[in-house]
C-alpha cells in the first residue's frame, strides 16, 4: 500500500490540473472594477459596444442563453428588467456566452430565433470567442453584472442574481438586483452589491 500511495498522489495531481485546464478560473471582475468594454455581434447583424449609448449611465449586463432552463425561468423577469430601468439609463444587455459546439440550441441563429420570438428590446450578442465572459468572470446562466458610469468607463456595482427563487417568480421573496438598483440610482453603493449566481454553467470550449 505504501509503494502506491506516491502513485496515487501523482494521479490526483495530474487529474486536478486537468481540471483546471479545462475549466476556465472564475477570477473576473470584483465591485469597484473598471469594466473593459467589448464589440460583440448582436442578433440583428450590427456589433455592439458599450460606448456605444453615449446617455447609458449604465448597464445591466446579463450572461444568459437559449438552453438551460435557469435562463429560461429568468426570461421574462430579464425582459421586465429592461422595461423598468433602460428608461432611467440602465438598459440590459444580454450576451449568450456559450460553445454552440457544446450546447447546439445556443448557435448564432438560434439567438436570432428566440430574440425575435420573445420580441427583445435589448441587444442579445454572440460571445463566439468567449473572452468577454472570461474577463467578467462569468460561470452561470443567467449570471448579472450592474455597471455604473464613470468619467467615460464603467464600474461594477452588483455581480450575482436576479433574486432569490429560480424556479417561481411568484414566490420570491427579495429581489436583489432591484435592492441594488435603488441604491445605485439614488447615488449610493449597494448595500448588498454581491450574492451567489444561481444557473447553468457556462458551456466553455472544448480543450
Amino acid at each position: 500500500m505504501k509503494k502506491l500511495l506516491p502513485f496515487l498522489a501523482a494521479c490526483l495531481v495530474l487529474a486536478l490540473s486537468s481540471f483546471i485546464v479545462l475549466r476556465p478560473a472564475a477570477a473576473g471582475y470584483q465591485v469597484g472594477d473598471k469594466a473593459t468594454d467589448f464589440k460583440l455581434k448582436n442578433v440583428d447583424g450590427k456589433m455592439v459596444s458599450l460606448a456605444d449609448n453615449k446617455t447609458a449611465k449604465g448597464y445591466i449586463v446579463v450572461f444568459t442563453c437559449n438552453t438551460c432552463p435557469y435562463a429560461k425561468a429568468y426570461e421574462q423577469r430579464i425582459i421586465d428588467l429592461n422595461t423598468k430601468y433602460a428608461s432611467q439609463g440602465y438598459p440590459v444587455v444580454a450576451i449568450n456566452p456559450n460553445d454552440p459546439a457544446v450546447a447546439p440550441g445556443d448557435s448564432f441563429a438560434d439567438m436570432q430565433k428566440r430574440a425575435k420570438e420573445k420580441r427583445y428590446a435589448f441587444p442579445y450578442l454572440q460571445d463566439e470567442t468567449q473572452q468577454i465572459a472570461k474577463a467578467y468572470g462569468a460561470t452561470r446562466t443567467p449570471h448579472l453584472y450592474v455597471l455604473t458610469r464613470q468619467g467615460n468607463g464603467f464600474v461594477v456595482s452588483y455581480i450575482g442574481a436576479i433574486d432569490d427563487n429560480s424556479e417561481d417568480a411568484s414566490q420570491v421573496k427579495t429581489k436583489y438586483l432591484e435592492n441594488a438598483m435603488a441604491d445605485i440610482i439614488a447615488g449610493k453603493p449597494a448595500s448588498l452589491n454581491s450574492t451567489k449566481a444561481i444557473g447553468c454553467t457556462i458551456k466553455w470550449k472544448r480543450a
